[in-house]
């Protein structure tokens, strides 16, 4: 049995009906375990349960709005219903926003952006945590960003939050450290989802001569993300708890 393998654990990934938070799902399918799929939109999640099912592993799509206090207590409610306990939880849900300046920004896209990048997590690593201190054990993967570490002078509202998130992991692990649980957090840099590819936002992959760019300067694919969480999701980790992993797939774009 490799150490890497999640045999029947019981994960739940919010944001998981795009980007990173699919690549994580499935990696962690593609490892054993039975997945909870986490968003808002129930289509898209039916969609990725459907890709879980079809890799042999049972599969949960629940709309949630990570936000709001009872559908995140509904949420957990119906994964321990199904599965008896949580081994995983994985808080991916969050998003950006077009760059403001600081002094533009407004009190209600501050609420936004704070409540979804960093409420959210909170009220997910407790609903989660809760079971855990019962069961003992758990893992809690927090994905911030590098934005949460070096600041983001367009998003000034969303490197807060991703500080917070870091902060956050620190806080819980130190507090749960008594009930084996393990709270860490992954800081992916610019990560080349297919939503920023369609938008134009990743750097050419080849300089003007034709010349590929080196892999380390350019923008890290979401599947780096998905294999980080499964490290840590992993027996591997079991003595690693309250750390902040950053992953800079771009040296230029992240110094």
């Amino acid at each position: 049995m490799s150490l890497f393998e999640l045999k029947d654990k019981i994960a739940i990934v919010t944001g998981g009906a795009g980007g990173i938070g699919t690549c994580i799902a499935l990696q962690y399918a593609k490892a054993g375990a039975n997945v909870v799929a986490v968003s808002r939109n129930q289509e898209n999640l039916d969609k990725v349960a459907a890709e879980i099912k079809a890799l042999g592993r049972e599969s949960l799509a629940i709309a949630t709005d990570v936000c709001i206090p009872e559908q995140v207590d509904n949420m957990v409610k119906q994964t321990v219903d199904r599965f008896g306990r949580i081994d995983i939880m994985v808080n991916n849900a969050g998003r950006g926003s077009l760059p403001v300046m600081p002094e533009e920004l407004s009190f209600e896209d501050w609420n936004t952006i704070i409540a979804l990048n960093l409420t959210g997590p909170f009220l997910c690593s407790i609903a989660a945590g809760k079971v855990m201190i019962e069961q003992k054990s758990g893992k809690i993967i927090n994905i911030s960003s590098t934005a949460g570490i070096k600041g983001s002078p367009g998003m000034a509202h969303y490197g807060a939050a991703k500080a917070g998130v870091i902060n956050l992991t620190k806080s819980l692990a130190n507090a749960w450290a008594q009930h084996n649980i393990n709270v860490n957090c992954i800081a992916p840099g610019l990560t080349a989802t297919p939503g920023l590819k369609s938008a134009g936002w990743m750097p050419p992959d080849k300089t003007e001569d034709g010349t590929p760019v080196p892999p380390l300067q350019f923008p890290h694919g979401p599947e780096e993300v998905a294999n980080l969480a499964l490290f840590l999701a992993s027996a591997l980790s079991d003595h690693i708890s309250g750390e902040l992993i950053p992953i800079r797939g771009s040296v230029a774009l992240d110094h």
